[in-house]
């Protein structure tokens, strides 16, 4: 059995923006299902109740260099057996979004707010006495953790035995902040260099995990790989090649707790692979519910996801005046850039096999995964992502660029053997996926015994967090003996 201390800036429920907040809510359960002592620390966001909470600890103090000594608290909550701790600060985490304003503007503040959480996240483990084995950090919001464990906390009694892990789940999004930031870390200059945390300037709190980290892992293998080559590594690329010998890529898992068609309460009829009869009502439910003719003879495309430059908004943009042409329908769930909302709200009005809702719904994204008939997700790149693996056990076919997670989950079609469990391309052109959406088409009207065998196969894959789960034992593990 470990101490866990695991360390991230959101996790579902309690706060969520993407599939950090899933993974969050996931791998700590499942880690203590295996035996592990593990607790959970969060930001308290002003969303999240504080009359849902337990009262833990006051008069944390966090020194943050030129601010001085700042004081929180943190709250407590038990959920799905696993602690969870919250640090509650007003000044940094009682507003209204997480890391942007009301205009999508990151938060001028962000390097203080998030160096600020992952000191207080130390503090307040020695203010519980909690004396970790393991320190989880995920993405740059939790970068200063790896850096402040091997610079002035190395030789501190309490962690001198702790180890450090960092996921990245996007890197993307790397930490990168004004170099008069790096002073709010307060650890020596010396460590402001070229190969630790130094770019072009400024200050690159992900690119110093990733240097002082233990071990380092990504939440798919290809992804592992992706993010050492120049399309994916966003400038990082060789500083991560330079520390490859300690990254792992691990698939994430589903909670099919939640992701279950034969239990799943939001869709109009339970179905499972031995009966797929409900599969043709939750269609029908779908098509109602965003007001598409009652067509059986169509395939039904589906799209849940952030209106985001990743995520292909542009691609599915530039061939949506193709494809509407072709016979199908087609349903978009997102939120994001404005242009994108207005542009797929106008094209839902404009096209009779077009539904659109702009916003986000749990129950309406359930009910897209169950009442499709394909899946559309043509990522620019993916780290992991859960829609196609949710997708799968729906048995909604997936239409993915092979990039990351995605190429790591789905077996493309074979038309001669009628094997594989979706549709894949790989450049990430309009014309690509428009052929690609032609071909999926195409196969669902012609081929019936390969659309059925593809099903079947779909809803026999299974990616739970069990396996996941013990491969990071693994990881830490090796964290330890390398801290040793």
């Amino acid at each position: 059995m470990k101490q866990i201390l695991f360390c991230a800036s959101e996790m579902a429920p309690f706060a969520k923006t993407g599939g950090l907040a899933d993974v969050a809510a996931a791998l700590p359960k499942q880690l203590k299902k295996l035996g592990h002592n593990i607790k959970v620390v969060l930001p308290r966001y002003y969303t999240i109740n504080k009359s849902d909470l337990n009262f833990a600890i006051g008069n944390i103090g966090v020194d943050m260099g030129p601010l001085g000594t700042l004081w929180c608290a943190a709250y407590k909550t038990l959920y799905e057996g696993v602690e969870i701790y919250f640090i509650d600060y007003e000044i940094f985490f009682g507003r209204a979004n997480l890391y942007t304003d009301y205009n999508g503007y990151s938060y001028p503040d962000n390097d203080a707010r998030f160096i600020f959480f992952s000191k207080a996240a130390l503090e307040l483990a020695r203010a519980l006495d909690f004396r970790p084995d393991i320190i989880h950090a995920n993405d740059w919001h939790t970068a200063a953790q790896p850096i402040l464990l091997n610079t002035i906390l190395r030789q501190d009694p309490f962690f001198q035995k702790t180890a450090s892990v960092f996921t990245i789940h996007n890197l993307q999004h790397q930490g990168i902040f004004s170099k008069r930031a790096f002073e709010y870390l307060g650890i020596g200059w010396e460590h402001f260099n070229m190969y630790e945390m130094e770019a072009l300037g400024a200050l690159n709190l992900m690119k110093g995990a990733v240097y002082h980290a233990d071990k380092i892992t990504t939440v798919s293998p290809k992804y592992a790989q992706e993010i050492q080559t120049p399309e994916f590594g966003f400038g990082l690329q060789e500083h991560i090649k330079a520390h490859a010998y300690k990254l792992f890529g691990i698939l994430n898992g589903v909670d099919y707790d939640e992701w279950n068609p034969k239990t799943d309460p939001f869709i109009a009829k339970n179905y499972d692979i031995d009966d797929l009869n409900g599969k043709k009502l939750c269609k029908q439910d779908l098509q109602k519910t965003l007001g598409l003719a009652q067509r059986e003879d169509l395939p039904l495309i589906g799209f849940v996801g952030r209106f985001a430059q990743q995520k292909g908004i542009e691609l599915i943009a530039a061939a949506t005046h193709e494809m509407v042409h072709l016979p199908l329908q087609m349903v978009f769930l997102g939120i994001g850039e404005k242009w994108a909302e207005g542009f797929f709200q106008d094209i839902a009005n404009r096209y009779e096999n077009v539904g659109c809702f702009v916003g986000y719904s749990n129950e309406l994204a359930h009910k897209i995964e169950a009442g499709s008939d394909l899946f559309l997700m043509p990522s620019l790149f993916e780290p992991c992502g859960l829609n196609q693996i949710y997708s799968l056990r729906y048995g909604t076919l997936p239409i993915v660029r092979a990039v990351g997670g995605l190429d790591d989950t789905i077996q493309n079609y074979e038309p001669q053997t009628k094997t594989g469990d979706g549709f894949k391309f790989y450049d990430a052109t309009k014309d690509a996926l428009v052929g690609t959406v032609r071909w999926a088409v195409d196969t669902w009207l012609h081929d019936k015994e390969g659309i059925g065998k593809m099903i079947h196969t779909a809803m026999s894959k299974r990616f739970d967090w069990q396996r996941s789960a013990k491969e990071y034992e693994r990881v830490y593990e090796l964290a330890l003996e390398t801290k040793r």
